[in-house]
């Protein structure tokens, strides 16, 4: 469908399953998409039935506010707005909002016009976040 699967999920909540899973393409994924991928994931699961107990199908973006794991999510978000949480302090702050300049091994984010290395070991939390 000329989409990428940013993550996937089958977790327990509230004594429910869902099984979730998030798309995306550039440029972003708008509802009637959503709602195609849905279908098609639902019949195909359907079909095949992979998964035995049952679950709830939860088919969506990863949103505007997207966690960053992997080294092709950090990628993608460099010239992005994000925040970052760490660990431990570094540079003596443990939060950090402003521009991914590069998603390597330390991340480096520009915050108020000057950069700040943050090694990833020491990411707790980082997301595309949005200004203000």
């Amino acid at each position: 469908m000329g989409l990428e699967l940013v993550h996937l999920e089958f977790v327990k909540e509230h004594g429910v399953r869902y099984l979730r899973i998030f798309v995306d393409k550039p440029g972003g994924i708008g509802v009637d998409e959503l709602a195609r991928v849905n279908e098609a994931l639902s019949r195909r699961l359907d079909d095949e039935d992979p998964i035995s107990e049952s679950y709830i199908l939860e088919v969506s973006s990863p949103g505007a506010e997207r966690v960053l794991k992997t080294d092709r999510e950090f990628a993608w978000a460099e010239g992005k707005f994000v925040r970052i949480e760490t660990r431990e302090p570094v540079d003596g702050a443990t939060v950090f909002e402003g521009t991914l300049r590069s998603g390597a091994d330390p991340l480096v984010v520009e915050v108020d016009g000057r950069p700040v290395a943050i090694p990833r070991a020491q990411v707790k939390l980082a997301r595309r976040a949005m200004i203000g």
